[in-house]
């Protein structure tokens, strides 16, 4: 099966405590269906950061991430200082 690249936008409260969260993260996308996780920040400075990553059965990790969202997950989001909404754009 073919994996589809996700990339996530949004904002932070801090760009330093979200990158500190690298690992609890891509284990949280992970338990969603998500591999290989890559963080970005801003280039300006700005509270936006991205991240990337892979996965093969997209509906079920949208349906994970935002429409069917634990409160486990908005916890370590919360924690991360995700500021939302959320942006997502799925490779086509």
């Amino acid at each position: 099966m073919l994996m589809s690249k996700v990339i996530i936008t949004h904002k932070v409260s801090d760009v330093n405590n979200w990158l500190s969260f690298h690992k609890e993260r891509s284990d949280a996308i992970a338990a969603l269906g998500g591999t290989d996780v890559v963080d970005f920040v801003a280039a300006d400075g700005s509270a936006d950061v991205a991240l990337t990553t892979n996965v093969k059965f997209v509906e079920q990790f949208l349906e994970g991430l935002v429409a069917s969202r634990s409160q486990e997950l908005q916890t370590t989001m919360d924690r991360h200082g995700d500021v939302g909404p959320l942006t997502i754009y799925v490779e086509k």
